[in-house]
């Protein structure tokens, strides 16, 4: 099975040439990954020998895989232009993102809802890389998961919810960007995503 056979299992099928044809023109390293709770996908640079190397987790939808896919594409190509001289999501991130996301645009590959939000965070420069979040919570529309499963911040404030690994916390305040969670067993404070998907504990 060929790279763009495989991609296309992955994120819509029109978009898979166009990546496989980066990873040959970057000779990049590209590697479909276990799922991670901390991140959807990851580049990293050129070192001690290695090429660049992306790794994006196997469980996201195509639209979101796709997403994540570009996101660090544009990552290896800033790195490629500007080395350690631009902040990890800085403008130059931000114009090769744009650039890099054009392309699929121009196919119609993505739903509306989720195209006018990826223009909408591209068209703000002053925005952090925190309003990422918008983007993947439209993104999460297009999820296929079980009924049980939800997110942090549509779960009532005090209420019990369990990770896949069984522990259990309370839904806290939200401070800034991440909602404050105390687990049950040992009454350490932590700090969740408001996406973070779990399942809810009942009373």
């Amino acid at each position: 099975m060929d790279k763009v056979e495989v991609l296309s299992s992955y994120m819509p099928p029109e978009a898979a040439p166009v990546i496989a044809r980066w990873i040959d023109y970057f000779q990049c390293e590209f590697k479909v990954s276990r799922s991670r709770d901390t991140k959807y996908g990851d580049y990293r640079h050129p070192y001690q020998g290695k090429g660049h190397r992306i790794s994006v987790n196997y469980n996201l939808n195509p639209y979101a895989f796709l997403v994540t896919t570009v996101h660090e594409f544009a990552h290896l190509l800033t790195w490629n232009e500007h080395k350690r001289k631009a902040k990890p999501h800085g403008a130059e991130w931000k114009a090769n993102f744009k650039k890099m996301m054009r392309t699929f645009y121009d196919k119609s590959i993505f739903p509306q809802d989720v195209q006018q939000v990826i223009v909408r965070y591209l068209d703000n420069p002053s925005a952090s890389s925190c309003t990422d979040m918008n983007l993947f919570r439209i993104l999460q529309k297009y999820d296929t998961r079980p009924q049980h499963i939800v997110s942090v911040e549509s779960l009532p404030t005090n209420s019990l919810f369990k990770m896949k690994n069984g522990r259990v916390f309370r839904k806290d305040a939200i401070l800034r960007k991440r909602y404050r969670c105390t687990e049950i067993a040992t009454g350490r404070i932590y700090l969740f995503s408001p996406l973070a998907e779990v399942s809810l504990v009942d009373d």
